[in-house]
C-alpha cells in the first residue's frame, strides 16, 4: 500500500452517541487560480482556505472540514448543523475564495479569481459561480459518504454515473438482492435551460429518465431520493446530489468549465461503496476539455494525479471517502488510488489519443449549440455577407 493511503487519526470524540442527530454537508468549489495554467491549485491557496475554514471551526460555525484540490479548483468539504442554503455557511465558503484569491493574484496565478462572478457576497453563494452540493441528512449508525470532484466538464458528466448507481442493476447489484433497495430510486432531473425540474421513479419511469439525461447538456440529474419503502433512509432525505451551475449563463460568456462536483451517500439502504465507484471504471465521453469546447473521456484519478496537463485535461474526476460520526469527517480515503482503476485510465488515455487526432473536427470538437460563447458566432457574422443562396 502507497503511503498516501495509510491515514492515522487521533479520535477524541464519542462515536455512535448522537444517532439521529442532523448533520449537513457541504461541498463548495471554485476555481480563484491555477497553477500553472489551468493545470492544479497551489498548496499556499489551500492553507489559506484551511486558516479560514479553522477559525470557523473553532468558532463553533462547522463541525468539521476538509480541504483539497482537483484539477485547478479549490475544494472545500464543510459539516455543520445550520441546513443548506445557509447564509453563514455560505458566506464562510465566499470569504475562503477571497482570501484564496488574495493569494492567487499576488503570485500571479492563471485566472486569479475567475469563478467569483460577483463583486460581493450577497447572502447565497447560488449564481455567484462557485459549485454548490449541499444535503442534510439524519446520521444512521454507519454513514459513508463519497465526495466526487470533477475538472475540465459539466454537471452532466455525473449523469451516467449516477444513474448507474441508483437505476442499473448490472451496475448495483443491491437493486435486485437488497430487499431495502429494491423498489429502486427517485431522480430529481433539472432542465437547466428552462429552469425546470421533475422527479421520475426508478425502475417504473426508467425509459423516461433516460430520453431526458442522455442529452446531458441540457437535462441533468439535480437529487436521488430513497423511496419511501425503504426501511433504511428516510425519504426526505437524498442519497446523492450534484453541483448544476452553468458558469457561461451566469456570466454571459465563457470563463470556464463548470466542473461539477457530488455527494454520494453509500451504504445501508443506499449503493454499496463499491457499487458506488463501479461506474467510473467505464471513461465514458463528457464535454469539456480544452477552452470547455471539446469531448474527452472522464479518467478517474488519485488527488495527487488531478493535475490536468493533457490538452488541459483530459476530464478528471477524484473520489474521496469519508465516514460521518457525529458531524466529524473520518478521512478521507482516496478512493481512487486504487490499481483496479488502471484498465480505466489506460482506456482513458487511448480514447483521448483517439480523439485528439479530429483536431477541430467534430465529434472532438463540442457541436455548434454548445459553442457560442466561442468566436463561431462573430465568425459567421463576419462571413455573412458571402454566403449566397444555393440555386
Amino acid at each position: 500500500m502507497s503511503e498516501h493511503n495509510i491515514y492515522i487519526y487521533n479520535v477524541d470524540f464519542p462515536l455512535g452517541d448522537k444517532m439521529g442527530e442532523k448533520i449537513t454537508v457541504s461541498l463548495i468549489k471554485a476555481d480563484v487560480g491555477g497553477w500553472p495554467g489551468h493545470s492544479t491549485v497551489h498548496p499556499n491557496l489551500m492553507e489559506t482556505a484551511k486558516k479560514v475554514l479553522e477559525s470557523a471551526k473553532k468558532d463553533g460555525l462547522l463541525i468539521d472540514y476538509h480541504v483539497t484540490g482537483v484539477g485547478d479548483d479549490l475544494q472545500l468539504i464543510m459539516t455543520h448543523r445550520k441546513g443548506v442554503d445557509s447564509e453563514e455557511i455560505h458566506g464562510l465558503a465566499w470569504k475562503a475564495f477571497e482570501e484564496a484569491t488574495k493569494i492567487a493574484k499576488e503570485l500571479k496565478l492563471y485566472g486569479a479569481g475567475q469563478d467569483l462572478l460577483k463583486d460581493a457576497f450577497s447572502g447565497n453563494i447560488r449564481g455567484m459561480g462557485p459549485g454548490i452540493a449541499e444535503m442534510e441528512i439524519t446520521e444512521r449508525k454507519g454513514e459513508p459518504i463519497v465526495a466526487f470532484m470533477m475538472d475540465k466538464t459539466e454537471p452532466g458528466a455525473f449523469n451516467l454515473p449516477i444513474f448507474r448507481m441508483f437505476g442499473d442493476p448490472f451496475n448495483t447489484a443491491g437493486l435486485v438482492i437488497d430487499p431495502a433497495m429494491h423498489d429502486g430510486f427517485i431522480f430529481e432531473v433539472w432542465d437547466i435551460m428552462k429552469h425546470k425540474k421533475v422527479l421520475l421513479k426508478v425502475p417504473e419511469e426508467t425509459y423516461d429518465l433516460l430520453a431526458l439525461i442522455g442529452a446531458k447538456s441540457r437535462y441533468v440529474i439535480k437529487r436521488v431520493y430513497p423511496k419511501k419503502t425503504n426501511p433504511k433512509l428516510n425519504e426526505d432525505e437524498p442519497v446523492a446530489v450534484i453541483s448544476t451551475e452553468k458558469l457561461y449563463q451566469i456570466a454571459g460568456e465563457y470563463v470556464g468549465k463548470d466542473d461539477p462536483v457530488a455527494l454520494v451517500r453509500a451504504q445501508s439502504g443506499a449503493p454499496a461503496l463499491g457499487e458506488v465507484l463501479e461506474p467510473f471504471a467505464f471513461p465514458h465521453l463528457v464535454s469539456g476539455w480544452m477552452r470547455g469546447s471539446h469531448n474527452g473521456p472522464l479518467m478517474p484519478v488519485s488527488i495527487k494525479q488531478a493535475h490536468c496537463t493533457r490538452f488541459d485535461g483530459p476530464p478528471r474526476v477524484a473520489a474521496l471517502g469519508f465516514q460521518l460520526a457525529n458531524g466529524k469527517l473520518v478521512g478521507p480515503v482516496d478512493l481512487f488510488d486504487d490499481p483496479a482503476f488502471d484498465e480505466a485510465r489506460r482506456t482513458a488515455a487511448q480514447i483521448a489519443d483517439y480523439m485528439r487526432r479530429h483536431g477541430p473536427f467534430e465529434p472532438h470538437r463540442l457541436p455548434l449549440e454548445d459553442m457560442e460563447y466561442t468566436t463561431l458566432p462573430a465568425v459567421l457574422k463576419k462571413l455573412n455577407r458571402r454566403f449566397k443562396k444555393i440555386e
